[in-house]
């Protein structure tokens, strides 16, 4: 049972090692799509409430993309690439090899190269987890938001307490990196909101 798993009993460097390493690996497809380098930047583990995500990445009020996906199969959990707007769209000119500035406004097609982009940062996320650890998982359809920061956010806390209800209230482990894309340092926040049960067999788990 892990409803009442706490991160003490964890093996955190374990967990650490595996999505450090598929972190890597999403970078490297990342940077496949839009034909710059993308290096990762200070990989971090928190033990957080689900209720206070949206204070880690400033004013909830700023507006923001997240490109949204559940991951299904022997793990599970959540996986959310959030970019600034602004960035967003240069992202999109990266993508369509046009200069920066040009995209103005995210409409259908901008959207779609969003999606897939988490859609290869994700696949590329969980075959590296899949490599060390064994375990399959697959990512649902990406689905791309466009709004302020909270609201954005909230989805991901209306899906894990739909998940397990428990542990809304409760420390769970979050692992967050920001991915930085040539000389521009266009920033991404790439979340991994493991499940519960989840969490326990990675940690023990690995290479």
């Amino acid at each position: 049972m892990t409803d009442n798993l706490e991160p003490k009993d964890l093996n955190i460097r374990n967990l650490q090692e595996i999505i450090a390493h598929g972190f890597r690996n999403a970078a490297k497809g990342f940077s496949g799509m839009i034909g710059e380098v993308m290096q990762v930047i200070d990989p971090t583990v928190r033990a957080i409430s689900m209720k206070d995500i949206p204070m880690f990445l400033g004013s909830p009020e700023n507006d923001a993309v997240g490109i949204y996906l559940r991951v299904e199969g022997e793990v599970s959990g959540q996986i959310m690439l959030i970019l600034p707007y602004d960035k967003a769209m240069e992202i999109v000119d990266l993508l369509f090899e046009q200069p920066f500035g040009t995209t103005k406004q995210l409409g259908k097609m901008e959207r779609s190269a969003l999606a897939e982009v988490g859609n290869m940062t994700g696949t590329f996320f969980l075959n590296a987890v899949a490599e060390m650890t064994g375990y399959s998982a697959r990512p649902t359809p990406p689905a791309v938001m466009v709004d302020m920061v909270g609201a954005i956010l909230d989805v991901i806390i209306a899906t894990m307490g739909q998940v397990d209800q428990s542990v809304f209230n409760e420390k769970v482990l979050m692992f967050q990196s920001n991915f930085s894309i040539g000389e521009r340092q266009t920033k991404a926040n790439f979340w991994i909101i493991p499940d519960p049960d989840t969490l326990e067999k990675l940690s023990r788990s690995g290479k």
